[in-house]
């Protein structure tokens, strides 16, 4: 039963986490994150426990697909250089030293690079969500970084658990080999599993089966990945930004409104219920603490927070300007960044439920049968350093203030570029289509009339233009005409003279025409 009552109170809490974080202007994570905590102290879920499995084998493989598919390939072009150091070089330095930081407070040196390799990488799920109202290119460098790191992590992560059990020894050629085969395999499993989903779909006429295949390919691509031990992470990345390239010309116009609406869903549930779920795990990392004292744990935990925070911050006021001694190329200077966006991209590193399930993941015995060194102290000190990561959300929105980042007008631009290319583009071809088709001429003119009114207002972009004024008066008389439509539809099947079903199809229809007009608003 328990099982029952834990979706209710999940999906309960995330409701009520994201209706209070609207209202009260806070980060909803946050506000999750809190909810968890209060819930662990109900008697009846403290025995819930956030399983590693699930977040690295299921949760994971679908959020970061989503988190691919919805991010610019071709910023990430622009902007590689800065990703591929983030994600990579920045990881090392953060795992050393956080784990020389613990070693110097009492941790031995096995444990502490587990803590410093579970804590290194940024969680993709909540920098989208919290990071959001950046602008796009930043956006995306802190997507896209969250999104690579969690590879270089777990390979760094895997490494130390094994040498702490005793299960593996270290050196750098061994080293080089585990970084080469998890992102080259990762890549491969992702671009061959991509490859082999479009060509599903494309096969595909019903939308339902298409997405099935669609759901399906994140947890293949980690699956296959994970087989010939390469980064599942990787695996799915490449696999998301693969298929947002090649996937809007696969299938049919159904089939597309169809994923989308099923994604953005899942992926909104499965991130807030990570956040609660994390929360939860708070009674259980405190009731596990026995082998330090409380308040030496939160030394640690304090310590290891700040010394995050200046890794980031230190890298972010380093690297850039080591790179511009290095490259001075006039392109490459565009792109620079002044210190105010470094500062927010500081306190934009937020860990998550990644962070945590690898501690979870330790195992509890070694080689020899005796248990992980300070495996109680690891899961502490990484919760309580995900509350503390995540409670920077909390002074986000003032650092972005303060910041004064330009408004980002980009994706408005492109946006109008593409509908007036598209209408343009539509008009020439109008006479050849309607001859083809054996269109009526009167029905192809008032066509092409209504396309060069709507191209004239794109063109105009005039918030004042009297056109653009009758455009969205036209506009609400046909929302306020499908309203009334849409009640006649309900009050003939109250009245029994058409059945359900039919009303299900006329209102799907009338509900696509009202979505497509409240998009023009």
């Amino acid at each position: 039963m328990l099982g029952l009552e834990l979706v209710v109170v999940l999906g309960a809490a995330v409701l009520a986490g994201n209706v209070a974080g609207r209202r009260l202007r806070i980060a909803p994570p946050v506000l999750l994150l809190a909810g968890g905590v209060l819930l662990g102290f109900v008697p009846a879920l403290r025995r819930v426990h956030l399983p590693p499995e699930a977040v690295l084998l299921l949760f994971l493989p679908a959020l970061l697909f989503w988190e691919s598919l919805t991010t610019s390939l071709r910023e990430i072009r622009s902007n590689l250089r800065s990703i591929v150091l983030l994600g990579t070089l920045l990881v090392f330095a953060t795992a050393a030293i956080v784990a020389s930081t613990a070693h110097a407070l009492g941790l031995p040196w096995g444990p502490a690079w587990v803590l410093g390799a579970a804590l290194a990488p940024t969680d993709a799920t909540a920098v989208g969500v919290l990071a959001r109202s950046l602008p796009r290119r930043d956006v995306t460098v802190l997507r896209t970084e969250s999104l690579i790191n969690d590879g270089t992590a777990l390979v760094i992560y895997g490494l130390a658990v094994g040498v702490t059990a005793g299960n593996e020894h270290f050196d750098a050629p061994r080293v080089g080999a585990l970084l080469l085969l998890a992102y080259g395999g990762g890549t491969a499993a992702g671009l061959a599993t991509a490859w082999l989903g479009v060509r599903v779909r494309r096969r595909l006429d019903e939308p339902l089966l298409a997405n099935v295949t669609m759901l399906l390919t994140p947890f293949a691509a980690f699956l296959l990945a994970e087989s010939i031990h390469a980064s599942g992470v990787l695996s799915v990345v490449v696999c998301g930004l693969t298929v947002s390239q090649s996937g809007p010309r696969a299938g049919r116009a159904a089939t597309r409104r169809q994923a989308e609406d099923f994604w953005s869903l899942a992926a909104f549930l499965v991130n807030g219920a990570l956040f609660v779920l994390v929360g939860l795990e708070a009674q259980t990392a405190v009731r596990g603490l026995t082998s330090a004292d409380v308040t030496d744990a939160l030394l640690l935990v304090a310590a290891v927070s700040g010394v995050l925070i200046g890794a980031r911050f230190t890298w972010l006021f380093t690297a850039p300007y080591l790179v511009r001694l290095i490259d001075r190329r006039p392109q490459q200077r565009l792109r620079r960044s002044g210190y105010r966006v470094r500062v927010v991209s500081g306190f934009s590193g937020f860990r998550g439920a990644v962070s945590l399930a690898a501690a979870l993941a330790v195992p509890h015995t070694v080689a020899s049968g005796r248990p992980f060194p300070d495996r109680d102290i690891l899961v502490f000190v990484t919760f309580g350093v995900i509350v503390v990561a995540l409670s920077q959300a909390l002074v986000l929105p003032a650092v972005v203030r303060w910041a004064r980042l330009p408004h980002d007008t980009g994706a408005r631009d492109e946006h109008r570029l593409a509908q007036v290319t598209a209408i343009e583009e539509a008009l020439d071809a109008l006479p050849d289509v309607a001859a083809d088709l054996g269109t009526d001429p009167e029905l192809a003119d008032r066509l092409r009339r209504e396309y060069e009114h709507r191209l004239e207002l794109l063109r105009s972009g005039d918030p004042d233009d009297p056109a653009l004024h009758r455009e969205e008066q036209a506009t609400a008389l046909r929302l306020a005409l499908i309203a009334r439509k849409r009640a006649t539809v309900l009050k003939l099947r109250d009245e029994r003279r058409i059945d359900d079903l039919v009303l299900r199809e006329v209102q799907a229809a009338l509900d696509i025409e009202e979505i497509r007009l409240e998009r023009r608003r």
